[in-house]
């Protein structure tokens, strides 16, 4: 027997996966790198290995933009009126995603690059 619950909490973290996608423009991008990272993965056939650190990596970005969007929505929430720790909060999240962003481009190069490399040799 299957808790109710259960099912209702995916049912709930489907839906705010749906509500990003939907209006966060940035999460759409970050899912249209990620489809490319896995093709580029296939075609220049990265090892396991390498393939599981460029799939942690796509989810530590979306899951940050989630996180963004979240934190950002609260704020708004919270205050409509321009507040410098609202400003703050913002900034502090956008910047969180901007570096694991930042993070996982170096990663990738680091991957994709002795790949790319060994095409030309």
């Amino acid at each position: 027997m299957v808790n109710t619950n259960l099912l209702k909490s995916f049912k709930y973290a489907f839906q705010g996966i749906y509500y990003a996608l939907k209006f966060n423009r940035n999460i759409r991008i970050h899912f249209i790198a990620a489809i490319l990272v896995i093709i580029a993965s296939i075609i220049l056939k990265v090892n396991a290995f390498e393939m599981g650190i460029l799939g942690v990596m796509i989810l530590l970005v979306i899951c940050t933009e989630m996180i963004n969007t979240a934190i950002e929505e609260v704020v708004n929430l919270l205050t409509n009126e321009h507040r410098v720790e609202a400003k703050i909060a913002k900034d502090v999240s956008a910047g969180m995603v901007l570096l694991t962003a930042m993070g996982s481009i170096i990663v990738g190069v680091l991957i994709f690059v002795p790949h790319i490399l060994k095409l030309f040799k």
